[in-house]
């Protein structure tokens, strides 16, 4: 049976400076961009809040506490890292019930920013990057080869796998557990995080593939494009010299699939390739079908915005970069150092 420890392709060469992340809560630090203004007006009750080292959904729950509503009315637009110190909206549907003191909502593991308003909430999924601040330490290795690596990352992007975080430490082998029935799940939360562990798995065997053939950042027949920015796809029958053209603006990227039911969209030699990846994989898919997760897609690369760097010391790096959301900072990273 598939394990986590699989280590899948590098788009350039395999890495071979050392260094060591996260070796304080500040050296990642990550800032949430909505990519939309909040009116100011409205229903919702919206926290910019500073976290430092606290769960995501830990914080949204301190927040539903002290504005006594349910947890359910406090939402935010994604998961941030808990070992790190990060910036994100949350918002509050107060309904009848009076606005709160927010000075009084005090806590040590994080802050409230800013205080405002918005007719909406504030959906999961509703934002469009993040930007990160990362400190790399105990460099070892030939130093020198990093900057080759970051201009490299700059022209081409990076692999859009599914990072380390979204395996956590035994989320596989559990999901594996839960689909032959050795392992009862009952928590709805605790099954998607499980199903979605599976899905992330396929589609990074099915991307390390795509690297390995040296065609991760280039449409095959039968592939399905997205739109870069966007969640719109398309199906390709042929390769053309407008789709080639595109795919080199990065207005276009090649995409895999992320299993569930629905009418495949890939054919000829793309379908070819998802089949021949994932043969031994039937049971697998077979339980997200089962379970009635839709058919996606997922790109295969994504840009590396706003990429910046510099040279602290001899054996410490700063890098700074936004990524669309749904894509992770340590794939970034795993492109260039090891970590440890």
């Amino acid at each position: 049976m598939p394990n986590q420890t699989t280590e899948y392709a590098f788009a350039s060469h395999k890495p071979t400076v050392e260094g060591k992340i996260r070796q304080q809560l500040t050296d990642f630090q990550v800032d949430e961009d909505l990519g939309f203004e909040l009116t100011g007006e409205g229903e919702h009750v919206c926290l910019h809040v500073r976290k430092t080292g606290a769960n995501t959904e830990w914080v949204a729950k301190q927040i539903a506490r002290f504005a006594q509503v349910r947890n359910m009315d406090v939402s935010y637009a994604g998961m941030k890292d808990r070992y790190a110190v990060t910036t994100q909206w949350f918002s509050i549907y107060l309904g009848n019930k009076p606005e709160p003191d927010w000075s009084q909502f005090t806590h040590d593991e994080f802050d409230i920013l800013t205080v405002t308003r918005h007719s909406r909430k504030i959906r999961k999924g509703s934002l469009k990057s993040n930007r990160f601040t990362l400190i790399i330490r105990e460099l070892q290795g030939d130093v020198e080869e990093l900057e080759p690596k970051l201009h490299w990352i700059q022209q081409h992007g990076i692999p859009n796998y599914f990072g380390e975080q979204r395996f956590g430490h035994d989320n596989l082998d559990q999901a594996i557990a839960m689909l032959k029935g050795e392992l009862k799940v009952k928590s709805k939360h605790l099954k998607g995080i499980y199903l979605s562990t599976i899905r992330s798995f396929l589609f990074n065997l099915v991307l390390s593939e795509r690297i390995q053939r040296n065609i991760w950042n280039q449409a095959i027949d039968g592939d399905v494009m997205q739109l870069d920015g966007s969640q719109s796809v398309f199906g390709l029958e042929q390769v053309t010299d407008e789709i080639t053209q595109r795919l080199a603006q990065f207005d276009i990227h090649p995409t895999c699939s992320l299993a569930g039911e629905g009418t495949p969209l890939l054919s000829a030699e793309a379908a070819q390739l998802e089949q021949t990846v994932l043969q031994d994989h039937r049971f697998l898919i077979e339980g997200l079908h089962n379970a009635r997760l839709k058919l996606a897609h997922r790109a295969t690369r994504i840009k590396v915005e706003q990429l910046e760097w510099e040279q602290l010391d001899a054996a410490t790096l700063k890098v700074s970069f936004s990524l669309e959301a749904g894509s992770y900072a340590t794939s970034v990273l795993r492109e260039l150092i090891l970590t440890s």
